[in-house]
């Protein structure tokens, strides 16, 4: 799977490839790498980068699940490393226990998957690949629309808590 350019992005250059939690891995490899580049970007270089990376990793996700014959295979984590870099990059500035908690309330909403997550997450999976020529593409935008609304749904309750 590693041979194609939007599998290795698509598989998070690797991290989507871990035996146990592969969606948490993806976040943790977002996670490390925002922080080694956080001081290198600029805030309009990390807004060109993340905004670049939803249509590119709607690309990856969408070659690589049509690849893998799977709707929404648990290996492909763009959708955790865009969406996690989007909410590390909108509560900055922030320490070690500012991201933990974001990636902590990142991780609830994308596992779980309460209410609009939820609903996300189904939008696209009943799409059937035989009868409908744009399922692939719709799967590809599912995999990543679920993950940003849990990075809203995280930063909505970071807003709230940093209101009150």
């Amino acid at each position: 799977m590693m041979s194609h350019p939007a599998h290795v992005m698509a598989l998070g250059f690797g991290s989507g490839l871990s035996p146990k939690a592969p969606g948490t891995m993806g976040s943790l490899w977002a996670w490390i790498t925002f922080v080694l580049l956080q001081n290198r970007l600029s805030e309009l270089q990390w807004g060109l980068l993340i905004g670049l990376s939803i249509p590119l990793g709607w690309w990856a996700c969408t070659v690589t699940a049509r690849n893998m014959r799977v709707m929404d295979p648990g290996s492909i984590v763009w959708d955790e490393i865009a969406a996690f870099w989007l909410v590390l990059w909108l509560v900055s500035p922030t320490g070690f226990w500012g991201q933990l908690v974001a990636f902590g309330l990142f991780r609830f909403f994308d596992a779980v998957k309460p209410g609009p997550v939820g609903w996300a997450d189904q939008l696209f999976h009943n799409v059937d690949p035989t009868t409908d020529p744009a399922a692939w593409r719709k799967a590809g935008w599912g995999i990543m629309l679920d993950d940003l609304v849990a990075a809203f749904c995280a930063l909505l309750v970071i807003a709230l808590w940093r209101v009150w």
